[in-house]
């Protein structure tokens, strides 16, 4: 009994339908009424239909969305619906056990406290974990858990005494149906507690199935003359990767010649993930449930097994690889006018860095006397590149250039916290690879090709009046947010350079847009300002690019259509790419916490980044984590406005806005709920009156 002809009778009958009315308008038999039933429970499982009163009707008649709860903090959390549209807040009593991750349905009430939509978590359909991670502690001598990633505010009681005896402070994991301990991770100092409490807590996965080791151990090494038939030969073009010096796969691999008529031909080459990794396959599937690789200070967790990721597929030096080829012609203007694509076969120069290629831009004689067979090339590479970026920011690209953090560790031990430099070769490399993947979405759109793009929807109208109100503190001004375009808050960027508040500016800036995320629905790329955009150039480690690479080949090959559903893998691909980008802010704000718990007692400078009602949230100069500066440690003169973002005084004529610096002293520091606390320092001179 098809489930479509049942649902699709109730989309005709918006007020419902009783049972014996489905089975006449169906024509079904009274023997058919037992499996029609089974049918009716299996759709109200599944979160498709209600039953009210009798009477079946499509869930979305009654106000009730299917979704997922995505995020939580202490109160509060959110579920996203699948069939797209805002947020739905879920405040703590209302979310019934959900947890990040958790397929659930909501009663949806349009206007809530806020005047947005607010819903009450009906069902949880499918659990993402089926442990809770957090803190275990004793009261009265009874165990309770502070659960990490639930939105209440209360411990979790266990039901019953855990058998693994925990000591109160460690991390454990228990059974969300039972509330027993199943793990005890360890205290949030002992060695490597850190990663394996992350790994758990996000759900990432440390191992490969024996399937998906079996098929990457038999790919067999690669030999050059058998794979040159229907691939072009660049191997005498001298071509180099640049990644930076801990880099462990190489998906990218560029070369240029400059052209008689003015003008460049660049060749954008990268690994051929395809050749090995075929849909269906145990690696193809693994590959899916992993999305991305994971990155940490001291840990890679691969999308592909070694055998593939850092070696047969990785674009090692001197090395034969396959890879598919992007040749883009580029014009002094940074115009990019005729492109090709086709498989190839590569053999790089050199494997180079991004501080030796700066080093050679900037005329060190030592390095380019080392690389001196490709210095001519890199040089072209730069105008190229400056053509390129030119041409980008002229048509409104926004330029953020935020600092991110790198950990400078020593035998395991973090020794110091420091900006990770981001110089003009960076830059270089990120140009091509953002003229490679406009290119390859150009061709997909052009040839009205089904395809996994990479967009990035306009910001919301609501957020941008929030940024126009941020801005005017510090003097800047947006057009009436109706009209904001990203030339418009590029030049906010641009005039923010230089200002105290700079830092806080971009972050702003950055803070109204959108996540980018994948879909099959082509909206275009805001903040890149190009209507057509994907990503095709790092299919190690991101399966979104391995798919575009077999989507390319079938185009290439003048293949029909794929008539295989792609929103499903770009929905999920989205969902992996955020979550191992929340893994690996989450490790790093450990180690960096775990680093200043040393310091307790010690002044800090800091950036007022948000008000909340309990005080102000301060990020610490130079070490990219934030605490809590309570109201209260102000001395009571002050009362919170987190309507307004800023903290008022009730008698001096002192106020603290976003954007403003401070003096703090850290006192608290917990490394397992990644929370610190700040009193103000004692010279508050620096408070803007």
């Amino acid at each position: 009994m098809p489930a479509t002809r049942i649902l699709s009778l109730l989309e005709k009958h918006g007020e419902g339908l009783d049972l014996d009315r489905i089975m006449s308008e169906l024509g079904l038999k009274r023997r058919d009424r037992a499996k029609l039933l089974d049918e009716m429970r299996k759709l109200h499982a599944q979160g498709d239909v209600r039953c009210l009163r009798g009477r079946y009707r499509l869930a979305e008649k009654t106000g009730v969305v299917r979704g997922r709860f995505v995020t939580a903090r202490p109160g509060f959390g959110f579920v996203t619906p699948d069939g797209g549209g805002g947020d739905i807040f879920i405040p703590a009593r209302d979310a019934h056990g959900a947890m990040p991750g958790d397929e659930v349905t909501v009663v949806v009430h349009e206007h809530g406290k806020f005047g947005k939509p607010e819903g009450r978590i009906e069902r949880i359909l499918k659990k993402k974990s089926a442990g809770l991670l957090g803190v275990y502690v004793e009261r009265n001598g009874a165990p309770f858990l502070q659960a990490f990633d639930s939105p209440s505010v209360d411990d979790i009681p266990l039901k019953h005494r855990p058998r693994l005896r925990p000591e109160p402070g460690m991390i454990v994991e228990a059974d969300r149906a039972t509330l027993t301990l199943t793990r005890v991770f360890g205290r949030p100092d002992d060695p490597g507690v850190d990663a394996r409490v992350v790994i758990g807590r996000y759900g990432l996965r440390s191992e490969f199935p024996e399937d998906a080791r079996a098929e990457a151990e038999a790919a067999p090494d690669l030999d050059p003359a058998a794979a040159l038939g229907g691939r072009r030969d660049f191997r005498d073009w001298p071509t180099v990767t640049i990644d930076g010096e801990k880099a462990q796969d190489f998906d990218d691999a560029v070369s240029i010649r400059t052209l008689d008529r003015g003008g460049w031909l660049l060749g954008v080459h990268i690994a051929d993930v395809s050749h090995y990794v075929k849909p269906g396959s145990a690696l193809d599937r693994e590959a899916f449930e992993r999305g991305t690789s994971v990155y940490f200070p001291d840990l890679t967790l691969p999308m592909l097994p070694e055998r593939l990721s850092n070696g047969l597929c990785s674009l090692k030096g001197r090395e034969n690889r396959l890879t598919l080829t992007a040749l883009l012609e580029i014009d002094a203007d940074g115009r990019v006018g005729k492109t090709e694509f086709t498989p190839s076969l590569i053999r790089t120069r050199h494997r180079m860095t991004y501080t030796s290629v700066f080093r050679i831009f900037e005329g060190d004689e030592a390095e380019r006397a080392r690389y001196a067979d490709v210095v001519p090339d890199l040089l072209v590479m730069r105008q190229a590149a400056e053509a390129l970026r030119r041409r980008r920011l002229a048509e409104g690209s926004l330029d953020f250039d935020l600092v991110e953090p790198e950990l400078i560790s020593e035998n395991g031990k973090l020794l110091a916290v420091a900006a990770a430099e981001r110089n003009e070769a960076h830059r270089l490399i990120e140009e091509f690879m953002v003229a490679a993947n406009v290119a390859v979405a150009s061709a997909f759109t052009a040839r009205k090709r089904p395809a996994i793009y990479r967009v990035h929807p306009a910001p919301d109208i609501g957020d941008l009046e929030k940024l126009r109100d941020v801005l005017l503190h510090f003097g800047l001004a947006l057009p009436d947010p109706a009209k904001v375009r990203s030339k418009d808050l590029q030049r906010v960027l641009e005039k923010a350079k230089g200002l105290p508040g700079e830092k806080f500016i971009g972050r702003q800036v950055l803070r109204a847009m959108k996540l980018a995320v994948y879909s099959s629905k082509n909206v275009g790329h805001y903040g890149l300002a190009k209507t057509d955009y994907t990503h095709f150039t790092s299919p190690i480690r991101r399966y979104p690019d391995l798919v575009v690479h077999r989507l390319l080949k079938s185009l290439l090959r003048r293949e029909p259509a794929p008539s295989a559903e792609l929103e499903p893998t770009a929905a999920a691909s989205s969902e992996r790419e955020r979550n191992a980008a929340d893994a690996e802010q989450s490790l790093v704000e450990w180690r960096i916490l775990r680093f200043l718990k040393n310091r307790l007692g010690d002044e800090f400078g800091g950036l007022v980044v948000d008000v909340v009602k309990a005080g102000l949230l301060v990020e610490l100069d130079d070490y990219f984590v934030t605490g809590l500066l309570p109201f209260a440690s102000l001395g009571g003169d002050y009362e919170p406005r987190p309507a307004a973002r800023r903290l008022r005084p009730k008698r001096r004529r002192r106020t603290f806005d976003p954007g403003d610096s401070v003096r703090v002293v850290l006192v608290s520091c917990d490394l397992a709920l990644r929370r610190m606390s700040f009193v103000p320092a004692p010279d508050r001179e620096e408070h803007r009156p």
